[in-house]
């Protein structure tokens, strides 16, 4: 074993707490198989002491949503000058704003869903019942609801009718103080991840995701039996090949590093 120290920072106070302790044993105890002296700490108001007290020699951010995500974690690491793996803070708040990726990806041609976002005071200014039609004749049926910051599928909303805006809204504002509609696209939903190597990012094989319900919401992701996968995807060739195009396209024009992962969805036409 290393005398080499790695902290993996998990928990937090974002909604996804749970999952990210989820994440950050399973990553413990992969490093610890591999050979690595890890610790596991539990981020709060803390952290900046203990990085100073108990200074590791890297750390694995394993922590969902929040200050774990929009590069606040990443902004201390780097004024502490304390080596981590993964995305920069410029890079972690492109990545973390949906429509700011959206927008990035769209400008260099790569195909994502029409959206628009709505704060939660166009609503109450502009008169909810006529913004709320405004948007179905913008965008159409079906559409998806989601905040524009945040993972998990928290405040994930599929609405098939008219009569279902508005508490769908309502839902995803409990996350946000925004609402990301898009267009909803289906087809055959995969994630694909990217990984640095010496000579350049590489793409995985693309998993394929299959909720029971239908739709990959929270419960699914975290519930047992709730979604099955496919590891490599059941893609053809050229479909596995476009995919992982897509992933490399995002990792790179979004700035990420050391690992990501896009998710998509590859529609019957292609």
């Amino acid at each position: 074993m290393t005398d080499r120290t790695v902290a993996v920072l998990a928990g937090g106070l974002s909604h996804e707490r749970d999952v990210s302790l989820r994440s950050g044993r399973r990553l413990s105890n992969a490093l610890r198989e591999a050979g690595l002296h890890v610790e596991e700490w539990d981020v709060d108001a803390t952290l900046a002491g203990r990085l100073t007290a108990g200074r590791p020699d890297a750390v694995v951010v394993a922590l969902h949503g929040g200050a774990g995500e929009n590069g606040a974690v990443q902004s201390v690491l780097e004024m502490m000058r304390v080596p981590y793996v993964g995305t920069d803070p410029r890079a972690c708040r492109r990545a973390w704003d949906k429509p700011t990726a959206k927008d990035e990806l769209a400008r260099a041609g790569l195909s994502t869903p029409d959206w628009v976002t709505l704060p939660h005071a166009t609503f109450r200014d502009l008169g909810a019942p006529d913004v709320l039609d405004a948007l179905v004749a913008w965008l159409g049926l079906p559409l998806v609801l989601k905040p524009p910051q945040g993972g998990s599928a928290l405040g994930l909303h599929v609405v098939r009718e008219v009569t279902e805006l508005p508490g769908a809204i309502v839902g995803c504002l409990a996350y946000g103080d925004s609402v990301l509609a898009e267009r909803l696209v289906e087809g055959v939903e995969v994630a694909v991840t990217v990984l640095d190597e010496p000579d350049g990012p590489r793409a995985l094989p693309a998993v394929e995701i299959n909720a029971t319900s239908g739709l990959y919401d929270y419960a699914a992701r975290y519930t047992a039996g709730l979604a099955t996968f496919h590891a490599p995807a059941r893609l053809d060739a050229a479909a596995a090949a476009a995919v992982a195009d897509l992933a490399l396209s995002a990792h790179r024009l979004l700035g990420l590093r050391d690992v990501s992962r896009t998710d998509a969805v590859l529609t019957p036409d292609g």
